[in-house]
């Protein structure tokens, strides 16, 4: 019952990716470019996602498990590092450069398209060098 419900969601969530433009990288890019042929339309999606995404944070504050009966794991620190700083900062330059974040980049891969598998190779390199440095770091 978990997988159907969880395969539920992820294809509700790539659906409205798709329905609102994201996996479209010009249409991101073009939304990024506010200097020139701006396209606010994903604004209203994030405008829309932002309180939803709220509320439900509120909500997992307050329980300890989720509706599936997984325990909840949130952030308990709210301090900004070199680290957070960085990478936010490389997030939003690849971001701007591709017109693609992960979420997107998934549906793409499921497309088939080649732009997915570059951004998701790109991203699992990323995530194992931050994983190698990090048990260095320790």
């Amino acid at each position: 019952m978990n997988a159907i419900l969880s395969f539920t969601a992820g294809l509700t969530f790539g659906l409205g990716l798709i329905i609102a433009g994201m996996t479209n990288p010009a249409k991101v890019i073009s939304f990024l470019d506010i200097a020139g042929n701006w396209d606010p339309s994903l604004a209203l999606v994030m405008g829309s996602a932002i309180p939803v995404s709220a509320i439900a944070f509120y909500i997992a504050r307050k329980r300890e498990t989720a509706l599936l009966g997984q325990r909840i794991q949130l952030p308990d620190t709210h301090r900004l590092d070199w680290r957070l700083i960085l990478g936010s900062a490389l997030f939003g330059v690849g971001w701007g450069l591709a017109g693609i974040c992960p979420g997107p980049a998934l549906t793409l891969l499921g497309y088939g398209l080649w732009q997915g598998v570059l951004f998701v190779t790109a991203m699992l390199i990323g995530m194992t060098v931050y994983e190698i440095t990090l048990n260095k770091a320790r």
